[in-house]
């Protein structure tokens, strides 16, 4: 069976344990119509069917990572209750759950001290870190590389601020050369580092950009939506080791549970290395924050009602899985990137498929070999769509042609950019589903062929 479904008993009894705790409450039974409810879930799983397999080792498309049992009962077990986060009258146990979790993210990046707290994803967390660099450095620009999720150019507009967009190197990296220029003139007030770009997975020249800070003034803001908890994995090449090393001496880092974190959405997470950030949050609410003394985390977020459910979710799953190198979770995420660099390394031997760069955590992009680059693009939307019909999906990126260039897919550059063909491995099943996937690409591309 695909689905989990002998941990339900699990959840039964934590139900019990749950219920127990409030027993000195007079009996309280809401109603329900049983036989209603049963309707309308039967035919919401049938409407559910109408979606790719996410939960399947056989896609491998979009940054899709089933959470983990634990968080899915966890999460299940505080809706029981429903506790709101941003105020401790709303959320007593799973504010501290979300403290004490958010204290785990921060050590991993080496931050004793840190601000920080979840949100509802990495939108909403590098909205926060960019505020925070306005407070710090109005009026000046944020600079973000050409492969750089979309949001920051957005945000940055949402904000009032100049954006500069950087470009990259063949392998989607931000080009320290021109990031140098960009900061000379002291209009740059911060600059986003993304560690594990979402298009094909790059990572950023952290130590290059840290010398550049201590040459001229502007804050580090580390885009890890994606990829930061590979900072755990021991087997990654040496210069994406040596950016993970140096995340620490960032100023603000964000990094999306819900993704490699094996959480429910929606879960982000934001902080701040240095705590004295937590002024710009400060507002009154003497209605709401009126049961404690203590930090409500209402007071150092943006986003005000928040679902206490995600925090549980995460907890439990750091008490299962803690963020320790060479712990269980941590070399889940080494097989995630096992199974990229054997899938890089199957493409490069075969004649039809034009890998463009050997992965740096676990996203994997190709062309398809074409006379010219709309025949490639074309080619590569036709297997993708010859894929699927074999069970296996696949995602598309469109990338510059200086990133597929070195791979030389094409002849004739008819245009400036080529549709490529991406996977994300982030299942650590994909290292053993490696061979069917494999197969079934296979096929695909023969079919294609045959009909050409």
């Amino acid at each position: 069976m695909a689905f989990d479904d002998e941990s339900i008993e699990l959840l039964g009894q934590a139900l019990a344990s749950l219920d127990e705790g409030f027993a000195n409450l007079p009996p309280f039974h809401g109603s329900a119509d049983l036989d209603k409810m049963r309707q309308v879930l039967m035919a919401t799983a049938q409407r559910l069917r109408d979606n790719y397999p996410y939960h399947h080792p056989l896609y491998v498309g979009q940054m899709l990572k089933p959470p983990h049992p634990v968080a899915r009962l966890a999460y299940a077990l505080t809706m029981w209750l429903n506790p709101n986060n941003h105020a401790l009258d709303g959320g007593r146990a799973s504010s501290a759950m979300e403290k004490e979790a958010v204290g785990q993210i921060s050590r991993m990046f080496g931050w004793e001290t840190h601000l920080g707290h979840l949100c509802g994803g990495g939108t909403l967390a590098n909205f926060e870190g960019l505020w925070i660099a306005r407070q710090l450095h109005p009026g000046k620009a944020i600079a973000a590389s050409a492969q750089a999720h979309y949001t920051h150019a957005r945000l940055s507009a949402v904000l009032d601020v100049p954006f500069r967009g950087i470009p990259v190197d063949a392998r989607g990296r931000m080009s320290a050369a021109a990031l140098e220029q960009a900061v000379a003139s002291g209009e740059v007030g911060t600059v986003v580092v993304t560690l594990g770009t979402t298009a094909a997975g790059a990572v950023d020249p952290l130590p290059e950009i840290l010398a550049l800070r201590a040459r001229h003034d502007f804050r580090i803001h580390a885009d890890c939506a994606y990829g930061g908890y590979f900072t755990l994995a021991r087997n990654l090449d040496l210069e994406a080791r040596r950016a993970f090393d140096l995340l620490g001496q960032a100023d603000s880092i964000v990094v999306d549970p819900h993704k490699h974190g094996l959480q429910p959405y929606g879960c982000g997470c934001v902080l701040f290395r240095d705590p004295a950030v937590g002024r710009f949050y400060r507002h009154d609410s003497p209605y709401t924050y009126f049961s404690s003394s203590q930090l409500h985390l209402g007071e150092i977020s943006l986003e005000c009602s928040r679902a206490g459910a995600a925090a549980v979710a995460l907890w439990a799953t750091l008490q299962m899985l803690p963020l320790e190198i060479g712990g269980e979770f941590a070399r889940g995420l080494e097989a995630c990137r096992e199974a990229a660099k054997s899938l890089h390394e199957a493409l490069e031997s075969q004649d039809r498929f034009a890998p463009l760069f050997p992965p740096e955590l676990d996203i994997v992009t190709w062309a398809v070999r074409a006379p010219s680059a709309t025949m490639s693009s074309a080619r590569a939307r036709r297997l993708f769509d010859a894929a699927a019909r074999q069970d296996l999906h696949l995602a598309l990126a469109t990338f510059p042609r200086a990133m597929v260039e070195l791979a030389a897919p094409v002849r004739d550059w008819d245009a400036d950019q080529i549709t490529c063909l991406r996977a994300c491995l982030m299942k650590s099943e994909h290292r053993q589903w490696l061979p069917q996937i494999l197969q079934r690409l296979q096929i695909a591309a023969t079919a294609l062929d045959a009909e050409a």
